[in-house]
């Protein structure tokens, strides 16, 4: 299990720890515990004398550890919240004054510390107490070639029934930004009536990408070379470049041709133990096998230095600025025809 499925847990069970500090560069698990603790510690009726939400930028440590040494007001515990507390200075005289507060805690306040985007100093002697006294929890960036599992997980976690590779789709024009993300599912949930299954349609409809034209289309095109399919892909991402930036394509296209070379250097060992070098999921092998007869190695290898060599373009670099639709019209020929051009590596 999580660590933020535990923590969500206890704190359903009203199972509190008398601080809680949340840090690390993934902002959604830190609102998410955070949202949980404002909701289910209290009462509705005990929140308005015992629950205080502070900012880090309106506030300090010495303030908050005063606030925190308080009593509660008609009931057992107070609740503090402190949101942004990246914003608060935590230099020599703060980590003391935390410290000192971490040795001997109210037992009646539950102190909430949300510091986000980074983390704490895992040097300061603050953040090893923390930390042995179970106190510290920290929201890691989900890695890109996790993002497809971890949507995966959301639409099952939701009892949403999903077409094969939506998951692939989503992650490749939502990104990792977590919350989007699960605000797009709850989304589709509310639309799918009556056991429909999330397929393209749906997405093209609710969420404003194309089933048929899209960066992870474009890329299967490119890795049959499918030369028609692609100029139709490519066509059309070129006229809506608000929604298919010429710079993601590099980069999904980039990472696609990179494993295309990985997966001719691990030739001949198990497809799961190539899926787990790769770090793709088992059922993606078979994709990269059929890319792999179109593009060998050498060739693959050239498709790479097409990529950087249209990344400059794109960019104005050595040759005037070239529109997307352009971009996008030159990259499929040249990755398709990459056997018949010349191309420094």
């Amino acid at each position: 299990m999580k660590e933020i499925d535990i923590i969500l847990k206890n704190i359903k069970n009203k199972e509190l720890l008398p601080v809680y500090f949340f840090h690390g560069e993934e902002a959604f698990y830190i609102d998410l515990a955070v949202k949980h603790l404002e909701q289910d510690v209290l009462e509705e009726d005990e929140k308005a004398f015992n629950q205080t939400v502070v900012y880090g930028r309106d506030t300090s440590y010495p303030e908050i550890l005063s606030l925190a040494r308080q009593y509660p007001m008609m009931g057992d515990r107070q609740l503090i919240i402190v949101k942004e507390a990246q914003d608060m200075k935590l230099n020599e005289d703060e980590s003391k004054a935390l410290e000192a507060y971490l040795e001997n805690p109210v037992p009646s306040t539950i102190l909430v510390i949300a510091h986000k985007h980074k983390k704490l100093d895992s040097r300061k002697k603050v953040s090893k107490m923390l930390a042995k006294a179970g106190m510290l929890f920290t929201s890691e960036k989900i890695k890109d070639y996790q993002l497809p599992a971890w949507i995966q997980g959301e639409i099952t976690r939701l009892g949403i029934k999903s077409a094969p590779n939506i998951s692939h789709l989503l992650a490749e024009y939502l990104g990792n930004d977590l919350s989007r993300i699960t605000n797009e599912l709850n989304k589709l949930k509310i639309v799918l009536k009556n056991d429909a299954v999330l397929d393209g349609k749906v997405i093209e409809d609710n969420v404003g990408i194309s089933k048929d034209f899209n960066i992870f289309e474009l890329q299967r095109a490119l890795g049959s070379k499918d030369m028609s399919k692609a100029f139709s892909i490519a066509y059309y991402m070129g006229k809506n470049k608000k929604a298919n930036p010429v710079q993601m394509a590099f980069g999904v296209l980039y990472n696609f041709f990179s494993n295309i070379v990985l997966y001719h250097t691990l030739s001949g060992q198990s497809p799961q133990n190539i899926a787990a070098e790769m770090r793709v999921a088992p059922y993606a092998i078979k994709d990269y096998a059929e890319a792999a007869r179109f593009y060998p190695l050498k060739h693959a290898t050239r498709v790479i230095s097409i990529l950087r060599e249209m990344d400059l373009k794109s960019k104005g670099l050595g040759v005037r600025q070239m529109e997307d639709e352009e971009i996008y019209k030159e990259l499929v020929y040249k990755i398709i025809k990459v056997d018949e051009l010349k191309v420094k590596v």
